[in-house]
Parts: structure tokens; C-alpha cells; sequence
């Protein structure tokens, strides 16, 4: 059963020894102010806009009242998703976050909630990044069974609520990379059945991306897009290794990449899109503020570039707040936002019939006039 019907419609574990901020973004020329939109009266609603959501993990998207519901049935205290400062903590909350989803149907619930909470941001496909070893090991069954407990409820809620739905099957990079060959191996069968893509997560600082070549290798044959963490913890070296080794297609995050202006010219010649979450950067520290972040820079320098929430349940934002957010805080015009969701329908796994009736969605909403809040 696939998840990618419908047309139109990872955490980090290990703890960093210390939680270092990159000591400047500010390679690549600042643009020029964005122009002021002047074609409506009333900014256009952002909920109406088609938009894939390219960058979010499983568990990190969980709805806060879930996680409280599952605390209080298994009789634990509500972990505070607040209490980190810095990537290592972070891990620790998001393994407390995991450590709820004990059986199946606690599985299958925050599946359908993440692929519902999607459509009620306006996203009309997603791709939650999802590692099936873990619940496997959990419920004593295999990875295969638990992968496919996925595709199933993400297809059955994705259908519900009118919009598409593949898989990121996201291997962790402080594991073994021959378990990530494995998963790799486990995802390409999946092809075309419910997975779209193969991603790589956790602390790149401390596991750079080579090691991984081979598990990525597989996932490209099996053509499914090769979306690796980079340019988050380290800086360019990390994207190129992500580019060079992994052969990637899109980079989630990678905004480190503006340190650097060839590579920033080399993303933008190559077409690779960067799937940007400003609220989860500026929350660990990767920028000062979301109004520092380089995402208006990344554009101007022809950068595709996608807005995503990675994990709304620790950082308090998700899809359309990162919208908002780009408009009021960043500048954003609507013509810019509009570019930034056609680079999502573009950069995602969707069908081309999603991909072709969201990008006409697009145009139609930068016609619209005075729509807010209709």
C-alpha cells in the first residue's frame, strides 16, 4: 500500500561533549530588502498556500497532548520538551519523547496525528523521516513489519484528509553504517510502495558522512532521493561530504553552507534544495535569532530552498508558523514564499500529478486577492 496517493492533495541520541556555535553565517552578501508586495489589500492567508513539508521527524512532530496523554498512561511524568539548551540535551528530551510510543497503536497514532497536523498547515504532501529499527526492537517484531505499519496508517490519514504522504526512512549516524546499509536495503524494497527517500540524522560533528556512502548508494539505485542531514552542527565540509559521498539530492538544513560562496554557487548551479528549518536553528544555537538567519541570503544567491519545522514538539513551531515567521520576521515577500513552496513540491517525492497541481495551487494563490483569514 502507498503513502503517495492522492494528487494536489531521527532524533539525535548521543549527547555532544560541548554545544559550540558556529562563529559566523555571514559569507554570502546580504540581499537587497525584499519588495514591498503591493497586489492585495490583505496579506494572503499562508495556510492556502500548497506546500510540502520536506523536513520534519516522526516522534520531534508529535502533538504535546499525546505525548501528556502517554505519559499519564504509562504512568511517568510529562517529560518538558523545554528543558534543553543546546544539541546534546536536545537528543536526551527527544529519546524521553520515543521512549512513550510503546506499542502499536501508540505508533500508529502519532503517525496519523503528524500526517493530520500537516494538512491542517496547509501542506499538500509530506515526508516525516522515520527509523523502524527502534519500534522493531521495542514490540519484538521486524523492521519490515513495523515500516509498513507506517506506510499504512500514513496512507490511511493521508487519504482522510485529501493530501500526499511518503516515508524518509533516516538511518543514525552514530550507529554502525553497516546497520545503515541494512535500512537502506529495507527502504528500497519500499520504493514506489511508501518510500520516497533516505535520510541520515544525529550529531555530523562527530560522524562525518563518508561512512555512508554505501548505504546511500543503494537508496539512490532503488531511486529514492538521497536527503541527508548536513550543514546544521558542522559547516561546509559537511554539505560537500554530503554532496560528494552521499550524492545528495536535497540537504536538510545545510544553511552553514552559507559560510562559504562557492559552495553556495555550486548548491545553486547543481539545483540542490536545502530543506531550512529557522526556529529549530536558532533554538540550538546555529543562529543568534530567527531574524538572523541566512535564509533570505540563501534565495538571493538562487539557492532552492524549502521551509520546514523539523520538530514542532521541542521547538513550539510548526509548518505554517515557519511561514509566518518568514514573512513577519525574515521579510519574506509573498512572491518569495511562493518560490519556497514550489521548491518544496519540486525537491519532494510526490507523484508528478501532486507536484503539477500544487505548483498550479501556487500560482493561482499569488492571484488571489485579499484572502486572509477566508
Amino acid at each position: 500500500m502507498t503513502a503517495q496517493a492522492v494528487p494536489g492533495g531521527a532524533g539525535a541520541t548521543e549527547p555532544l561533549p560541548g554545544d559550540v556555535a558556529p562563529a559566523s553565517l555571514g559569507t554570502v552578501p546580504a540581499p537587497h530588502p525584499p519588495a514591498a508586495d503591493t497586489t492585495t489589500a490583505l496579506p494572503r492567508d499562508l495556510r492556502r498556500l500548497p506546500k510540502a513539508h520536506l523536513h520534519l521527524h516522526l516522534e520531534g512532530s508529535m502533538r504535546p497532548a499525546t505525548l501528556a496523554d502517554l505519559a499519564r498512561r504509562y504512568g511517568v511524568p510529562v517529560p518538558d520538551m523545554d528543558a534543553y539548551s543546546g544539541f546534546g540535551e536536545f537528543g536526551l528530551r527527544y529519546d524521553e519523547a520515543v521512549s512513550l510510543v510503546r506499542c502499536e497503536d501508540d505508533l500508529r497514532r502519532v503517525v496519523r496525528e503528524v500526517v493530520e497536523d500537516a494538512a491542517t498547515d496547509g501542506a499538500v504532501w509530506l515526508e516525516p523521516a522515520v527509523n523502524p529499527v527502534r519500534y522493531g526492537r521495542a514490540f519484538g517484531r521486524s523492521s519490515a513489519y513495523v515500516l509498513d505499519l507506517m506506510i499504512d496508517e500514513a496512507c490511511g490519514a493521508a487519504a482522510r484528509a485529501g493530501i500526499g504522504c511518503g516515508l524518509l526512512v533516516t538511518a543514525l549516524r552514530h550507529l554502525d553504517p553497516r546497520e545503515a546499509v541494512d535500512l537502506a536495503r529495507l527502504a528500497a524494497t519500499r520504493a514506489d510502495a511508501g518510500v520516497v527517500g533516505f535520510g541520515l540524522a544525529a550529531d555530523e560533528s562527530l560522524h562525518p558522512p563518508e561512512p555512508f556512502a554505501d548505504a546511500f548508494a543503494l537508496a539512490r539505485a532503488a531511486g529514492l532521493i538521497a536527503a541527508p542531514h548536513a550543514g546544521e552542527l558542522a559547516g561546509p565540509a559537511s554539505v560537500r561530504g554530503a554532496l560528494d559521498a552521499l550524492g545528495a539530492q536535497r540537504v536538510q538544513h545545510g544553511v552553514r553552507a552559507v559560510e562559504d560562496a562557492g559552495l553556495v554557487a555550486r548548491l545553486a548551479d547543481e539545483g540542490v534544495a536545502l530543506d531550512v528549518c529557522p526556529t529549530s536553528n536558532f533554538r540550538l544555537g546555529i543562529v543568534d535569532s530567527v531574524a538572523a538567519h541566512p535564509l533570505p541570503r540563501l534565495l538571493d544567491a538562487g539557492v532552492h530552498c524549502t521551509l520546514a519545522a523539523d520538530d514542532s514538539l521541542l521547538f513550539g513551531s510548526g509548518l505554517l508558523d515557519e511561514y509566518e515567521s518568514a514573512r513577519t520576521v525574515l521579510g519574506l515577500s509573498d512572491n518569495s514564499l511562493a518560490e519556497v513552496a514550489r521548491s518544496s513540491l519540486k525537491a519532494s517525492g510526490a507523484p508528478e500529478e501532486t507536484v503539477r497541481a500544487g505548483v498550479a495551487g501556487v500560482s493561482s494563490w499569488l492571484e488571489a486577492v485579499g484572502t486572509a483569514g477566508s
